[in-house]
């Protein structure tokens, strides 16, 4: 029999019991669906944090008094670290050889308020001039405050789009006056909209000269230093050592202590965000490999009672001429196809709910033809492990006593 013959046959099969074919499937369909939306889930943010999270350039590096915390011990030892303070950020301006630019910024959150509207819980940025170059903020209107305004403590902001949406609405800000916290400043610039970043909106921020925001919050919150090696991306490795020895110097740290500070690089964020992507990925391949299990057991046990039910109609098949291997393949291609339908639906299945989780969420997702590919081809890989047995036991009949069975 030819391929086409034999897949009709099993197509016919199949449509014989199509309610128990539906129930067979359903181990397949909730394994390839729960794999297929947690990949596309996953593939999306994967994206999305590179774009959006991440938002260092690769030749930009942070020092921070905590850096990238990976466990609870990491963190009580961090909070007994010293604070990074603006003394720490002018000895490694002065010092440093193999950075480009350095940076500072210190955050806290603040009232803003202008005539009778008023915005609670705004991220107010202390920072220097060079902020705005290292960590390119895109400026709508206006400008960025510059050195000069920066030692001289000016009074002048640079606004998010929420903020010039609550406060000042259709007006023109630029060159206008708001109050942050209890002092005044006048908007010389504003950012671009940014939108919002896993829910949480990136357009409600104000960043203010250093000096200025010392002045009105104080200088014991530990800052973020940021820091462009020179060379670019090549020159980050010997850029980060510098750091190191210069800040382990004015800690005084022995040489086999470790940092009393954290450096938060692009490449550690990516290699972070890739072991928490890895495990969130083989989680749900456990998860599917188990419903998978359960649904190619439940595709074995019906191929076997569809042996039973039709052993006289394999018997006739034998003895007219049919060849073992070609009852053999006719019940692979029944399992095969049989698992193939679980999972087109699976795959469905995954692809609406991530799509949904996107949609109320705002996580993002991207159902990717290799994600669909895998999918399908994991369920008629199961189909055919799960068929080889019947099959194998159909094609070995003796066709006596298969014919004379009732």
């Amino acid at each position: 029999m030819s391929v086409a013959e034999l897949a009709r046959e099993a197509v016919a099969a199949l449509s014989a019991h199509r309610l128990r074919s539906f129930l067979t499937l359903l181990g397949i369909i909730i394994g390839v669906g729960t794999l297929v939306g947690v990949v596309s889930v996953i593939t999306g943010l994967n994206g999305y944090v590179r774009e959006k999270v991440i938002q260092l350039a690769p030749d930009v590096y942070v020092v921070q008094k905590f850096g990238i915390i990976q466990g609870r011990d990491e963190f009580m030892e961090a909070l007994k670290r010293r604070d990074i303070d603006w003394n720490d950020f002018e000895k490694l301006q002065a010092n440093l050889t193999l950075a480009e630019t350095v940076a500072a910024d210190a955050t806290n959150n603040s009232v803003v308020r202008r005539r009778d509207r008023r915005l609670a819980d705004v991220r107010v940025h202390g920072t220097t001039a060079t902020y705005a170059g290292l960590m390119k903020l895109d400026i709508e209107a206006g400008r960025f405050f510059t050195s000069g305004e920066d030692r001289a403590g000016r009074a002048v902001a640079v606004i998010g789009w929420d903020i010039k949406d609550e406060l000042f609405g259709p007006v023109d800000p630029i060159g206008r006056d708001m109050i942050i916290g209890s002092r005044g400043y006048r908007v010389i610039g504003v950012v671009a909209q940014q939108g919002r970043t896993l829910g949480q909106s990136q357009d409600n921020q104000v960043w203010v000269p250093s000096r200025t925001w010392r002045e009105s919050f104080g200088s014991r919150r530990s800052i973020d230093v940021l820091v462009q090696a020179r060379g670019g991306v090549a020159g980050v490795e010997a850029s980060v050592d510098e750091v190191r020895a210069v800040l382990r110097a004015l800690r005084h740290t022995s040489f086999n202590a470790p940092d009393p500070f954290g450096i938060v690089t692009v490449d550690r964020l990516q290699a972070l965000w890739s072991q928490i992507s890895g495990a969130t990925i083989i989680l749900s391949l456990l998860i599917a490999s188990v419903s998978l299990g359960v649904g190619g057991i439940v595709i074995m046990n019906i191929m076997l009672v569809s042996v039973v039910e039709r052993t006289r109609e394999i018997g006739v098949r034998l003895s007219l001429g049919a060849r073992k291997r070609d009852i053999r393949w006719q019940f692979l291609l029944e399992a095969a196809l049989l698992a193939l339908g679980g999972g087109v639906a699976g795959v469905l299945l995954g692809a609406g709910t991530a799509h949904a989780v996107e949609g109320l969420l705002n996580f993002p997702a991207r159902v990717t033809p290799g994600i669909v590919l895998a999918g399908l081809a994991l369920s008629v890989g199961v189909g055919l492990a799960a068929g080889y047995w019947p099959a194998r036991s159909a094609s070995n009949l003796p066709v006596v006593d298969a014919l004379r069975t009732e």
